[in-house]
Order: structure tokens, then sequence, then C-alpha cells
């Protein structure tokens, strides 16, 4: 019996062992060449910027990720902007997809001064219209509230707001996401995921091509999910810290889409509307077909579309 058990535990050694450094040979031939460019936003700091999309006199873009989410999170949005004539630009956090770490704690405060620098640094002119999935609502909210001047409209996916922090099950839905995205981190330091970087859960937006690519290779990457892992851990502070501005202005153009049915979820949905039902231009657009990740993909892009050129273009032009 003794001998059984130890070649048992000798063989599932042996394919943890292999099963591990298949990822790291998939991971050294599999890296892409990322998209974009990277842009100085202080002495000794960068972050990865993709802007697309013609120049011309409609606001431009502004593409916000949520947890765990960067620049590649956009790329059908980004497509699909490009095609009905809108310039975009998304990014990628400090310590995440191609942008070096940034000094800790990246919480809400560092995010925004960080976005706020790498808008700045990017020469692309305001006001804008900024797009926020998830997590970002937050983010959203906090730039806003800094830079009132700097804002021509507001889109929500699929976002929390600082309003849900409040409501004990987001609460607890937080602290039971920040307990996963640290083990996943652990997962990811260690190489378990590398080999199903190629599998749906490499990306499970749906992405293009090469943004795909860069999707799955942030999927294995360990210093991009353990800097997830830390955002996700300060979402309530990131919370607190965007309840501290202002409410967003009633004449801000406001946007609301969310993923799945209302049927079952209608607190919840009420909470995500509010921000566009207080506006005096919002618009509300519940996509019953979409999920939370797949609401970014190419399935579901036109409504994003769709949601920014009611906030980016005049009252007179719907």
């Amino acid at each position: 019996m003794f001998k059984v058990l130890v070649r048992g535990l000798a063989g599932v050694t042996v394919f943890f062992i292999a099963y591990v450094a298949l990822g790291g040979t998939m991971s050294a031939f599999g890296s892409p060449r990322p998209r974009g460019e990277l842009v100085q936003i202080e002495p000794g700091r960068s972050l990865r910027l993709v802007c697309d999309g013609p120049r011309n006199d409609r606001p431009v873009v502004w593409l916000e990720a949520g947890a765990f989410g960067f620049a590649a999170d956009w790329g059908a949005t980004q497509d699909a902007l490009t095609a009905a004539g809108w310039r975009s630009c998304a990014y990628d956090r400090a310590g995440m997809g191609y942008s070096p770490p940034g000094p800790a704690p990246r919480d809400g405060l560092a995010i925004v001064t960080d976005f706020e620098k790498l808008v700045a640094a990017s020469g692309e002119p305001g006001p804008y219209v900024l797009v926020g999935h998830s997590m970002a609502g937050l983010r959203l909210r906090h730039y806003a509230g800094r830079n009132p001047d700097r804002i021509a409209g507001l889109v929500l996916v699929d976002a929390a707001t600082p309003e849900a922090a409040q409501n004990p099950r987001m609460s607890g839905f937080v602290k039971a996401f920040a307990s996963a995205s640290r083990w996943a981190a652990r997962g990811a330091s260690i190489g378990l995921y590398k080999p199903l970087t190629q599998t749906r859960l490499g990306d499970k937006i749906g992405l293009p091509p090469q943004a795909a690519a860069e999707k799955r290779w942030a999927f294995g990457n360990g210093r991009h999910n353990r800097t997830s892992a830390d955002e996700v851990g300060l979402w309530i502070k990131a919370s607190d810290q965007a309840a501290e501005q202002p409410p967003l202005d009633p004449a801000w153009p406001v946007a609301v889409v969310t993923a799945g049915s209302i049927k079952g979820r209608e607190a919840w949905k009420a909470i995500q509307s509010a921000p566009a039902l207080a506006s005096r231009h919002g618009m509300v657009d519940h996509v019953e077909g979409a999920t939370h990740t797949r609401l970014l993909g190419r399935s579901f892009a036109d409504r994003i579309v769709r949601a920014v050129a009611f906030v980016g273009e005049p009252p007179s032009a719907h």
C-alpha cells in the first residue's frame, strides 16, 4: 500500500512538473508583440496606451477596464468605435498588461492620478467621453469629480458605483472576490494557467485576434494577476475614495449598459441604472443576451458604440 502511494505521489509530481514546464514553453514562444506604445507619465514611469480611430470634431473616447482588465479587453469595442468614426484610447494600468509596475498602494487615488497624467501626456484633446467596465465605474466617478471640465459624457458598462458598496450583498461579494483573486494570483505566479491560455479561459470576452493574444498572455502572467488581486483587495477603499467626490453633474450625459436578465436582479439593476436616471440626458440599455465579460466582445460591441454616440453627440443629433 505504501509503495502504491509513493508511486502515485511520484506520478502526480511528474505530471505537475511537466504541466508547469509545458506552460513555460508556451509562454516563451507565445508572448505577443503588444499594440500601441509606452507613454511616459513622469520621469522613470510609463504606461502602455492604445489609441485608434480618426481625429475629428467628436470627443475622444477613453476606455477604462475593470478588475483584471487592461487595454486588450477593449479590442472589439475599439474596432467597432473606429468603424463608426470615433477615436478611442485604452491603456494598461501600472503593473498590468504591458505597463511597468507603479508605487504601492494601487488604490483608487493612485490609479486615477496615473490616468490624469496619461491623459495629459497623450496630447488627445478634451473634453472626453469616459467609458468604464465593472470596477472601473469607481474610476469614472473619481476622475469626473476631480476633472469636471474634462467630461463630455459617461458610459457605465455593467459597472459598479460607490453607492453599491454600501449594499451588504455587494460588500460580501467584494470580500469573496478579493479572496478568490489572491488565490488566482498565486496560481498564475507558479505557472498553473499558462497551459490553459489557448482555451476559452484565456479569452472569455470574444476579442479580435491581436487583442485576444494579449488577453491570453495576461491570463497566464503572474505579475498581471498579482497586481490585479492587489487592486481588488483595495476595492472598498477605492469605492470610499470615489464616494468622496461630488455626485455626477446632472448636466452630463450618462448611458448605462448592463449585462443579463433583469428578472431576479431588479435591485442590482436599479443601483447600476441610477446614474443615468439622475442625468437630464440619460439612457439605460439592459443587454439580456450578454454576460458580464462578453458584453465587451464582438457580439455586443455595437451596444457600447450606441451608448457612446448617445452621450458623445449633442442631444439635437438624436
